[in-house]
């Protein structure tokens, strides 16, 4: 589906599936539980899911004759510490605006984990203090039009690189990837779990595994407490991204599944139950989670298979994202485990 799509090469190539036995085991043993690592994915900064996005948007930033990457995020975002680690991978400038999306106080929240990297690897790092919101920001806006004002050539890239034209087509090849890795396992997966927050992860997957007839198993938790916006942004970029990739068919609001019982009590703070399992599967299977996304989507994973959710006998895959550098903006609430 991605073979007319230029691609600049950023990870290892596919990542590792695993069974997560002593989790499956805890669940009761009727749903076995599969994790995708995507957090394992590079050896840039860490790595995590945007990169498979930037793969596809770097060969136009490169073509554009820009100098400069810009984008945002929140204080403790993934992304801009990948755009920092790209930028500093292809001979960029980096010019990253950190909102305040997250209302958390530990002392050392802006100058550890993810904002610590992106400083370490040079970007130019911009604190507003504006709150949370996935839509295009004017702050944004005004760091691309400054990054002009001084004379550079600014290449946008809006918040997880999800509204940009390509933003969805990384994930359009995970779900290709799965597919190859599913002939050599001699099984298909019944359900796909994957964090949703700006939407172009989930939204790639519900294109790529739309191919097959798997568009509505792929279940986004929600992780914004946005749920109605986060939901009609994946729609639109999974709608552009199927035009993109030539899909054949249309997708329709049936095809995205969102559970938004989980992200409370708002975007960035992790619930008890959050941090409860942060904690369970890293004890049983030695695997961490983050407090923003990961924690919150293995928090619903389990809580639904709990619930009866995945009919017994099914295969589940957890798509791990990454993220785990945040843990280190959350010291105080993990002080003792």
């Amino acid at each position: 589906m991605l073979e007319k799509f230029e691609r600049y090469p950023l990870t290892f190539g596919p990542t590792h599936i695993e069974k997560l036995q002593r989790l499956t085991d805890h669940l009761g043993g009727k749903v076995e539980i599969y994790a995708k690592r995507d957090d394992c994915n590079s050896g840039l900064a860490y790595g995590g899911n945007k990169l498979r996005k930037l793969e596809y948007i770097i060969p136009d930033a490169i073509a554009s004759g820009a100098d400069t990457l810009v984008s945002i995020g929140g204080v403790q975002s993934n992304h801009t510490r990948m755009i920092a680690a790209v930028a500093a991978k292809i001979g960029f400038k980096c010019r990253l605006v950190q909102e305040a999306w997250v209302p958390h106080e530990d002392a050392v929240y802006d100058r550890v984990g993810n904002i610590m990297l992106s400083r370490i690897m040079g970007a130019d790092v911009q604190m507003v203090d504006d709150g949370f919101d996935i839509g295009i920001r004017k702050s944004w806006e005004d760091a691309i039009a400054d990054v002009k004002t001084k004379g550079g050539k600014p290449y946008a890239i809006p918040a997880g690189a999800s509204v940009h034209p390509h933003g969805g087509l990384g994930y359009v090849g995970f779900a290709e990837e799965v597919r190859k890795q599913e002939e050599e396992l001699g099984f298909k997966f019944d359900y796909i779990v994957v964090c949703t927050v700006t939407g172009s992860t989930h939204a790639g997957m519900t294109v790529g595994f739309a191919k097959d007839g798997r568009a509505d198993k792929v279940i986004g938790i929600d992780a914004s407490f946005t749920p109605e916006q986060t939901r009609a942004q994946v729609l639109e970029i999974a709608k552009r991204t199927a035009d993109l990739v030539e899909l054949g068919r249309e997708i329709t609001a049936d095809d995205v599944v969102l559970i938004e019982d989980y992200a409370y009590p708002v975007y960035g703070v992790p619930s008890e139950e959050t941090k409860e399992a942060i904690r369970l599967v890293a004890r049983l299977e030695g695997m961490i989670t983050d407090p923003v996304y990961e924690g919150k989507s293995m928090q619903g994973m389990i809580d639904l298979v709990k619930k009866g959710f995945f009919p017994e006998g099914s295969k589940v895959l957890y798509a791990h994202l990454g993220g785990a550098p945040a843990l280190n903006g959350y010291g105080y609430a993990f002080r003792n485990g």
